[in-house]
């Protein structure tokens, strides 16, 4: 399983909202907006595999409805899958002009 969830470090707030799209290497898998707790517990996807995946976040659009410039319209975030037995978790903290993530779990 995959998850996410998004925390604006700007307002010191869970990001609410925020469209996130799954790709195994290059190909489309599944879309998600964060709930009310900035979160995606898992996307519609029945077969994962090992292999390259990315998280593809539409930061720019949640700042706009800020009325909040931001110099990322767009983080992605590609990471490794060995074991698809085990819950990947990808955290995503956002600001205006910075983000950073971790393996969370």
């Amino acid at each position: 399983m995959i998850s996410t969830h998004i925390l604006d470090t700007h307002l010191g707030k869970p990001a609410a909202n925020v469209k996130v799209k799954l790709y195994a290497e290059q190909n489309y898998l599944a879309e998600a907006y964060t709930n009310a707790d900035g979160r995606v517990s898992a996307f519609d996807v029945m077969d994962l595999t090992a292999g390259v995946y990315a998280l593809e976040f539409d930061v720019g659009a949640y700042f706009q409805d800020k009325n909040t410039a931001t110099f990322f319209p767009k983080a992605v975030i590609h990471f490794q899958v060995h074991d698809i037995s085990q819950h990947y978790h990808i955290p995503l903290l956002i600001s205006p002009f910075a983000y950073s993530t971790y393996r969370g779990s």
